[in-house]
């Protein structure tokens, strides 16, 4: 069984306590096969549509609950749902990052255009920021949007888009040119029927879910879809961000809590030398530290999220320790997991593997740990009055 003591932690209501608990109820019938990548996708953000948990990644007005994100909710339900299965994790997690802009800066005709559907399980959404030659550098962005009358035209290519191929909706980051660099970028709600889209090559990937590259020709935007200010798509990425990144480190967190307890199975089942291998000095040591990362993690991430819930305007260093932490230790627990199991830990269809594979891919998207450190450092020197 999990440890759900963290949930006396004050970061909770009694609301959160009472949402975990009706989740991981629903996930012990949550069984879906991921023979058919695309296909289990698609099953999975249906049935947690149909089930409601969806209604965590948009307001009330839309089909939601509460006025904006809470964004302990989000971690909860992503750290609840990677312990089960990291495809249902995944497919929850970009319900709320494909629409997040439009939650908080799309215009009400856009509003209602997509989050009710994105809530009922019948929209599937997708987050394009990423390109071939720019990802954690956002300024770098070389996709234009040229404005013409009532329109933008899309030029460019988008690569590791995740529901590539299968979204009915991509929100995409393009050049339109206000300013040099970032100042100079905006946001668009593309339709995946839009003429102009093609998707040009499917991905495929360790813990395999839909991925994509995307390519934008002469695609014609109604302007009406633009998501924000003009040049204001720099600021749209990193608010989104801000609220979803404390999420990735709630998901490694789901994924963690899982090792150390596959591995603490093993440890009191498996007998080495005589006596179960949970007597092992070297054993205990393993599982020491892997508790010890897991309880450290859980205090970044859900501290992140508790100040975003009070109304902070931007969490971008707690953020950013939330994520790179939480990511970087579940990749440490898993990997003494994997070691405790010993050769069975790398065999397919053993759990800890499935860990091994779907942990990998956290450390670099929605920014790097390298990112990561290098926007913890400019946020203290900037407190610092460097």
């Amino acid at each position: 069984m999990p440890d759900t003591s963290f949930l006396s932690w004050p970061f909770f209501d009694e609301r959160h306590r009472d949402f975990t608990s009706r989740l991981k109820d629903f996930t012990r019938d949550l069984h879906v096969s991921h023979d058919d990548v695309d296909a289990a996708c698609r099953t999975l953000v249906r049935h947690l549509g149909e089930a409601g948990w969806l209604r965590a990644v948009a307001p009330a007005a839309y089909g939601g609950e509460g006025e904006t994100f809470d964004v302990r909710t989000l971690c909860l339900a992503r750290e609840t749902l990677a312990y089960h299965d990291g495809l249902a994790d995944f497919a929850f997690a970009m319900q709320g990052l494909g629409t997040g802009p439009v939650t908080l800066f799309g215009s009400e005709a856009l509003k209602r255009r997509v989050l009710p559907g994105v809530v009922a399980g019948t929209r599937i959404a997708a987050f394009a920021l990423s390109e071939p030659e720019a990802g954690s550098d956002v300024a770098a962005l070389a996709t234009t949007a040229r404005i013409e009358g009532g329109e933008a035209i899309l030029d460019g290519e988008k690569t590791w888009i995740s529901n590539g191929g299968i979204a009915d909706h991509y929100v995409v980051f393009a050049r339109t040119g206000e300013a040099p660099g970032a100042r100079g970028l905006s946001a668009f709600l593309v339709e995946a029927d839009n003429p102009g889209l093609t998707i040009e090559e499917r991905i495929d990937v360790i813990a395999p879910h839909p991925l994509a590259r995307l390519r934008f020709e002469n695609c014609r935007v109604p302007l009406s879809h633009r998501i924000g200010e003009p040049g204001a798509g720099f600021k749209v990425a990193m608010a989104t961000l801000d609220v979803f990144r404390s999420t990735v480190g709630a998901a490694a967190l789901g994924f963690a809590r899982r090792a150390l307890d596959e591995a603490l199975h093993r440890a009191r089942t498996r007998r080495l030398f005589g006596a179960p291998m949970g007597e092992l000095p070297l054993t205990q040591a393993a599982l020491a530290e892997m508790a010890t990362d897991v309880d450290a993690s859980a205090l970044l991430v859900y501290r992140a999220a508790w100040t975003k819930d009070q109304g902070a305007p931007r969490v971008t260093r707690e953020a950013a320790m939330a994520k790179m932490v939480a990511t970087e230790s579940a990749q440490s627990v898993v990997d003494k997991a994997v070691q405790i199991f010993g050769g069975l830990g790398v065999t397919k269809g053993v759990k800890v593997e499935e860990l091994y594979r779907d942990v990998r891919a956290l450390r670099i998207y929605e920014g790097a740990t390298e990112v990561q450190k290098i926007v913890i450092a400019r946020e203290i020197l900037k407190g610092a009055g460097g």
